[in-house]
């Protein structure tokens, strides 16, 4: 069992973030922030998916104000605008309503800039995210000796900067594209501060090795109780951002709910089209909510024995297939109705 590290508790929107909430999954859009029907289509795609918190570039003026319309359209949904070099954006975002900003200590500016933002935020009750990303440190961190004391230390500053404020609000991340520093570098953060953390691992690549390095990094910290919100970013469409990490979150008993396909992996016994089958299925039951096990089996082998833990499950046999429940074979099935037959058992289930 895990047991998770405690943090102080934060509310971004609807949504509560550290103490005893659950672990939150974000996603950001890749659509131009400021083309409207784009941004607010591919939000409610994200959100049907399981994705709690969506986040939006701010990078211009445009994309600031479109903010405002996003809020308007999805007043429900938390909504984070991601800022960077121009501290005018942020306050421009948090004025139409932003839950929360994301800035980087490495390209947002002057302290004093900053205090203004977390002046502004402090009227808005906008929660503010420290995103330090190793590829953007402040200049002087050239003079530290390693890549994890360099965002520890810009980290710590603005924590100070914030603090001397007033102004906790925050929840903080620590991404390398380096899956080791990011490890070491949370689990160093987490001895000395209690303020929510945000876990991913930056740049992390293509949607294989993307999620790779991020069901390692993200899920290794899990395991040691560390994360409070997580996004696993990948090079592909941001929807499988959220089926990664929901499906990491579930695997290590952190989220319950959604059908969990368990299939066999293959072999010269293989009767069927496993591939193919579990892949559409899979597919098909993203949005189905209950918390169900469904096996799709390749062989005799492989079949109702082996996966009795199943709450549904189909064993392909050399003719036909055979439908079981807990293990107990209920009937057989005709190969091109395996599909049908299985969704239909998930809605009766």
């Amino acid at each position: 069992m895990i047991i998770r590290r405690k943090t102080r508790q934060i509310k971004l929107g609807r949504i509560l973030i550290g103490g005893d909430a659950d672990i939150s999954v974000q996603s950001m859009c890749n659509t131009r922030t400021e083309n409207l029907e784009e941004t607010l289509r591919q939000i409610k795609e994200l959100v049907s998916a399981g994705c709690d918190i969506v986040r939006v570039a701010a990078n211009n003026n445009d994309a600031a104000k479109a903010v405002g319309d996003i809020k308007k359209e999805l007043p429900d949904v938390p909504l984070v605008a991601d800022i960077h070099f121009d501290y005018r954006l942020a306050l421009s975002s948090i004025k139409r309503g932003a839950d929360g900003i994301r800035i980087n200590p490495g390209n947002i500016g002057p302290k004093e800039r900053v205090k203004e933002v977390i002046r502004a935020a402090r009227d808005h009750n906008t929660v503010i995210r420290i995103g330090v990303n190793s590829g953007s440190l402040p200049h002087d961190s050239a003079n530290v000796s390693s890549t994890t004391d360099a965002i520890l230390l810009a980290a710590g500053r603005y924590i100070d900067l914030f603090s001397s404020l007033g102004y906790e609000n925050i929840k903080v991340s620590l991404k390398s594209s380096n899956v080791l520093e990011t490890i070491e570098v949370y689990q160093r953060f987490s001895e000395i501060y209690d303020f929510p953390l945000h876990l991913g691992i930056t740049e992390a690549g293509t949607l294989l090795s993307g999620t790779v390095k991020s069901v390692l990094g993200i899920g290794i910290l899990l395991f040691g109780g560390i994360g409070d919100t997580l996004r696993v970013s990948l090079s592909a469409d941001p929807v499988y951002e959220v089926d990664v990490a929901l499906k990491m979150l579930k695997a290590l008993g952190l989220r319950r709910g959604g059908v969990d396909i368990i299939s066999c992996p293959t072999c010269g016994r293989t009767n069927g089209d496993i591939i193919g089958i579990s892949g559409e299925l899979e597919k098909r039951v993203r949005n189905i909510g209950k918390d169900i096990k469904v096996a799709v089996m390749g062989c005799e082998v492989n079949g109702p024995g082996e996966a009795k833990m199943a709450d549904i499950g189909i064993a392909f046999g050399k003719y036909d297939a055979l439908l079981f429940k807990k293990g107990r074979i209920l009937r057989k099935v005709l190969k091109e109705e395996v599909i049908d037959v299985l969704l239909k058992e998930i809605e009766n289930f």
